[in-house]
Formats: structure tokens, C-alpha cells, sequence
């Protein structure tokens, strides 16, 4: 295929960029790569010399007196553990700021690494101290991961301002460019600010020649873009994206080539080359005994925790509820779970006794009558209390029982009606796997501004890459939502 090209400038987003900024802004992973290293040699250092004066007290074992001396040995495993770090690639561009990679990577390390000096010392016979795998190894690496959610905090602050990111031109269809622009904008914590597009005409039979590549050059110059997203491989013929690639400056300017797999997460993606193809695996999803027995563990534990944490703020705003008006303090709904099992799940009460009877009159009156998602917009038949029970989710708390119960989990799809399940087409009912979820990805990702299509999505892509880590990041993202709700909290 050979493609025709049209290069259109993104709209200019509002940000704090200036034309101080270099022509290409790419140092900033080096320096951020830095801040990282300072971070973790400090805490590295914090947590082995810490252990040691913990451990031994101040006045270690004297050499003579014992085949170890702590303080080299100390020094030694701080720095094998820095190089652990660095070797298993924890402050590369590619791993930090965005996803779980970052976290995995720095536990594989620390894990590996005091795995194999526990190794070395039986072989040797060396008396190691137990203090440094009882108190270094777990204080250190959850120091190390804090250390790095903090920085990815801030990180973040930067990222939504403009700062900090890649500079991306897409190359595809209209349609492919569309789409994937908005899911960067949706995403400003990924780091890949669009700030141009290079549209490509479908029925196109031009070829892509040398004036164009130059085209695209001098464009990614005017733009100070440091990266190329191919958006839509398929109008693209192998060897025209090696041509992009070959116009880019090496170890400036990175091609980026998305693949036209929607909802697979990474851990499901592994690259083979076989005879020179780039062969992408896709695991299939499994739902194994296993999996299904440490999910269960962790929401029984979890909520029988929560339950018992939270026993006097329950009952605090049961006699909030109480005091609102006339009806009951636990609010039950019909709700379609694990396999499309009807189960009865709790709230506390947040709207005027007798709601429900009014539903589709408010509904009808919007205009919103045969739509999934039934919400109503200024809702009249929720409380003051309500209101506010809502906007921090405390309402839902009572679903830590439908957990204990089995009928829900602490993560997983959002519980649906009757009527908005018979919405479902063929993919949508396969949310029904699994329990449904007190949070999730829909939950976290938008609430209420979310339109119907999107939550689905994000539901399955749930079902689909399921993972313990998962799981911990959403609930971590959840009581962030609950302490600090934004405008989406109805």
C-alpha cells in the first residue's frame, strides 16, 4: 500500500510549556532517572545500615572475634542492591511513571537479590545476620516502592501540566488517530502528549517517497516532537514503517507502533522473533483454581479487616441515616452477580423512602427512558445526607457483607440491574465471570461521567488481565477517589 499524507497540528493544549523549552525535550528521563537513583540509594542504605545497628546495636561484632565484618558486608549489600535495581532496568524510561512494570521490577530485584545472598551464605557457612532478611528486605523494599509512588505522584502533577512527556506525532488513518488520541488524553499519567497528527488517506496510491519522510522530519522539528506513534498499521506496509524509523534521529526520536490489540494488558503480551517476524503471543485469559482461591482469601481478609476497622463509623452514619427521614438504614437492591445469580446488595439509605417507585417518571422527564446507566441527572429523591454519603461512597460500605458473603469482591466489575444487563450483547456478558466488585476500573476511571460503551470496556479489560497486583493498585486508586472526590462523585 502506498500511502498519501496530510499533516494536521493538534490543537495547542494549555499548558505551562514555553519556547524556552530545547528543541528536543527528552533529558528530562535522564534527570528524572537520577532523582530515582538518589531516592533508592538513600533508602537502600537507610534500611541495610538501619537493620544493622537494630540488629547488632551500634558497636557491631568485631572482626576478630567473628568471620564477618557486618559494616563491609553492609556496604556491600547496599551496593549490590543499587545495581540490582539498575540492572533489572527500574529506572528506564520505559518502566517508570505508568503501570505496575515499575513496582514488579524493583520487587523481582530485591527479592532475587537477597534470594541469592541467602544462597551464597549457606555454601559459604558465613554467619549472615538475620536481621538483614527480616528487617532490611521488607522495611527497605516497601520504603523503595513508597519512595517511587511518591515520585510517580508528582511525576503525574508534571505529566497533566505538559511537562515531562514525549511529544508524539501520530502516523495512521483518521479514524486510528482519533482513537488513539483520546486515549492519551485521557491518560495524561502515560506520558505521551500528542502534539501533532500525520493522517494518512486510505484509498491512497501515492508512494511514500523521500519528500514525504523529509516531510514528516521537518514536521517532528517544527513540532519539537521526540516521537512517532504508527496509529494505524494497517494502512502501512512493513517496510514504510521501517522508513519512518529510519528517518528518526537514533537515541533522540523513538517510533512507537501501535498494535490493533484493544483490552490486553501487558503481562498477557510477550514478543518472539521467529525468521525475522516480530510474532506478538497473547496468552489466553485463565480463571485457574488457584487464581480463584487467593482472590477469595484476599477479599475475606480484606473485608473482615475493613468490617471490624470500620464498626464505629458504621455505626455513626446509621444514625445519620436514621435522622434523615422516615425508612430503613440499610437500602437493598436486586443486583445480577457471578454467573447472572440475583443477589440483594446493601447500602445505606440515601434517597427518600419509597425511591424506586419514581425512577422511570424521572427518567422519562429527561429523556433517558430505554438507556442503560440509570442515572438521574440533580436527582430530587436523594437526601442531604445522601448527597453527602454519596459524594465520599459511604454508602457502599455496607457491600463489605455482600464480600464476606461471597456474593461480591472488594475489586471487580460495577453490579448491574436487570435492566441495564439486558444491554449486554455477546461480549459484555462475560463480565458476568466474576463477582462483582464494591470498586473497579469503571469506578476509578471516571464514575458517573462515563459513558455506557466505556465502562463496558473497561469492565471486560478487568475480566480479561486479572491480577493480584491489579487488584491492590485499583483499591489504592479507590481510597484516593474516596478521600479526595472530584466532579464525578454523584
Amino acid at each position: 500500500m502506498n500511502p498519501s499524507v496530510s499533516l494536521i497540528d493538534s490543537p495547542r493544549p494549555t499548558t505551562h510549556l514555553t519556547t524556552a523549552e530545547p528543541s528536543h525535550p527528552r533529558p528530562w528521563p535522564r534527570r528524572y532517572a537520577r532523582l530515582l537513583g538518589a531516592i533508592d540509594l538513600t533508602v537502600v542504605a537507610a534500611a541495610v545500615f538501619g537493620s544493622q545497628v537494630l540488629w547488632l546495636g551500634p558497636h557491631p561484632v568485631d572482626v576478630a572475634s567473628s568471620s564477618v565484618d557486618y559494616t563491609t558486608l553492609s556496604l556491600i549489600l547496599t551496593v549490590c542492591w543499587f545495581g540490582a535495581l539498575t540492572v533489572w532496568g527500574s529506572r528506564l524510561p520505559r518502566s517508570i511513571g505508568y503501570g505496575v512494570l515499575e513496582y514488579r521490577l524493583i520487587l523481582a530485584a530485591s527479592f532475587q537479590l537477597f534470594g541469592g545472598v541467602a544462597i551464597v551464605a549457606y555454601l559459604t557457612g558465613a554467619d549472615v545476620s538475620r536481621g538483614y532478611f527480616l528487617l532490611s528486605l521488607p522495611v527497605g523494599t516497601a520504603s523503595l516502592l513508597a519512595g517511587r509512588a511518591v515520585c510517580r505522584v508528582w511525576l503525574r502533577r508534571r505529566r497533566r501540566l505538559g511537562a515531562m512527556s514525549s511529544r508524539v506525532v501520530l502516523v495512521g488513518g483518521a479514524e486510528e488517530n482519533a482513537r488513539v488520541a483520546a486515549e492519551l488524553a485521557r491518560q495524561p499519567a502515560a506520558g505521551l502528549r500528542v502534539v501533532g497528527v500525520h493522517e494518512i488517506a486510505a484509498d491512497s496510491r501515492s508512494a511514500w517517497d523521500d519528500a514525504q519522510a523529509d516531510a514528516l522530519r521537518r514536521r517532528l522539528s517544527d513540532l519539537r516532537a521526540d516521537s512517532v506513534l504508527v496509529s494505524g498499521g494497517a494502512l502501512l506496509e512493513a517496510r514504510d514503517i521501517r522508513r519512518i524509523g529510519w528517518g528518526l534521529d537514533p537515541g533522540r526520536e523513538h517510533l512507537i507502533v501501535a498494535v490493533n490489540l484493544t483490552d490486553v494488558a501487558g503481562p498477557r503480551l510477550h514478543t518472539r522473533p521467529v525468521a525475522g517476524l516480530p510474532l506478538v503471543h497473547i496468552e489466553t485469559p485463565q480463571f485457574s483454581a488457584t487464581q480463584r482461591i487467593l482472590k477469595r482469601t484476599f477479599d475475606i481478609i480484606g473485608s473482615g479487616a475493613l468490617l471490624l476497622l470500620l464498626a464505629p463509623l458504621f455505626l455513626v452514619l446509621a444514625l445519620l441515616v436514621r435522622a434523615s427521614g422516615p425508612g430503613p438504614v440499610f437500602y437493598r437492591q436486586d443486583r445480577i452477580g457471578q454467573g447472572g445469580q440475583r443477589f440483594g446488595m446493601l447500602k445505606f439509605r440515601s434517597m427518600v423512602d419509597g425511591a424506586d417507585a419514581r425512577l422511570q417518571e424521572l427518567l422519562a422527564a429527561q429523556g433517558r427512558e430505554g438507556t442503560p446507566l440509570f442515572k438521574v441527572a440533580n436527582d430530587p429523591r436523594i437526601t442531604p445526607v445522601g448527597r453527602w454519603l454519596r459524594k465520599y461512597s459511604l454508602d457502599e460500605l455496607p457491600q463489605l457483607i455482600n464480600v464476606m458473603a461471597g456474593q461480591m469482591s472488594l475489586v471487580g466489575p460495577r453490579p448491574q440491574r436487570d435492566a441495564e444487563v439486558e444491554f449486554y450483547d455477546d461480549d459484555a456478558h462475560r463480565r458476568l465471570m466474576v463477582r462483582p466488585g464494591m470498586s473497579g476500573l469503571w469506578q476509578v476511571s471516571g464514575r458517573s461521567a462515563l459513558a455506557w460503551d466505556d465502562a463496558i470496556r473497561l469492565d471486560l479489560f478487568y475480566v480479561e488481565n486479572w491480577s493480584l497486583v491489579g487488584d491492590l493498585t485499583i483499591l489504592a486508586r479507590t481510597f484516593k477517589a474516596v478521600l479526595v472526590p472530584g466532579d464525578t462523585a454523584h
